[in-house]
């Protein structure tokens, strides 16, 4: 006997709304069915909704999600290390923002000023600029510069932690094809290197598919990208500008 959607919300914390929208897109389809036509979820789909909930809980899109979970070739025990991966990255960084909140309660209950180090030290080396300025020397095109200059200077902090989350984001989908063996011509690949190209656009200054295809260039050839990003994961840079140089001749076709 399976369990009833009832009893799969109350054992998963999961809303009888969310599992019927499940089941209606494809995500989550129960095994069967009661003679009374209620939904009925077997072991396997107690499993599969496991896997749902780790890539949700990681960021992933509901249609992502499904790309990865209805994949035939998915492997369970793979699909498990790359999530074990991505948690244990982001409990990190949760931690590095949990020591920078409290620092922050700390001094405001002292009654002392954070320096600007202290406010932003969460951020790392990340530099907002320095896209904006290989743009500039790479292509000349000016007028993108002064584009991403006129946004910059108008940015607080709150967007700047926004930016900084979106860009995260997008790198982490990218890990996650890499992990999963995903070829970087993959459609799924192409889709994250659109939506980071999208992200420059929308952020700094219009990025071309060319253009981005250039930025992923510098980012196999100039070491300062290179280190940078293969920090995050090993072998990160190339896939990455694969993926860009593939959505560029996609956009081209």
């Amino acid at each position: 006997m399976g369990l009833k959607v009832s009893e799969v919300s109350r054992l998963a914390g999961v809303s009888v709304r969310t599992l019927h929208h499940y089941d209606e897109i494809g995500l989550l389809r129960p095994s069967g069915r009661s003679q009374a036509g209620y939904r009925l979820y077997a072991d396997k789909d107690l499993r599969k909704l496991q896997q749902v909930l780790f890539f949700k809980e990681l960021g992933f899109p509901l249609e992502e999600i499904q790309r990865i979970v209805n994949d035939r070739s998915f492997d369970l025990k793979a699909g498990l290390l790359m999530q074990r991966k991505l948690l244990t990255e982001k409990a990190v960084r949760i931690k590095a923002l949990l020591q920078a909140v409290d620092a922050a309660l700390e001094s405001l209950e002292r009654g002392t000023a954070m320096s600007r180090e202290e406010m932003f030290e969460v951020f790392g080396d990340y530099d907002p600029s320095k896209y904006e300025d290989e743009v500039q020397q790479r292509w000349g095109d000016t007028d993108a510069y002064r584009e991403s200059k006129k946004r910059t200077a108008q940015y607080n902090k709150q967007d700047w932690q926004k930016i900084k989350a979106e860009g995260d984001a997008i790198t982490q989908k990218l890990v996650a094809l890499l992990i999963a063996g995903v070829k970087a011509s993959d459609a799924r690949a192409m889709d994250v290197a659109e939506e980071h190209r999208l992200y420059i656009s929308r952020w700094f200054y219009p990025c071309s598919p060319e253009m981005h295809r250039g930025l992923g260039e510098m980012y196999v050839v100039d070491s300062r990208f290179s280190e940078n990003i293969d920090k995050v994961k090993p072998g990160l840079a190339k896939y990455w500008r694969d993926a860009n140089v593939a959505n560029a001749e996609r956009q081209a076709s």
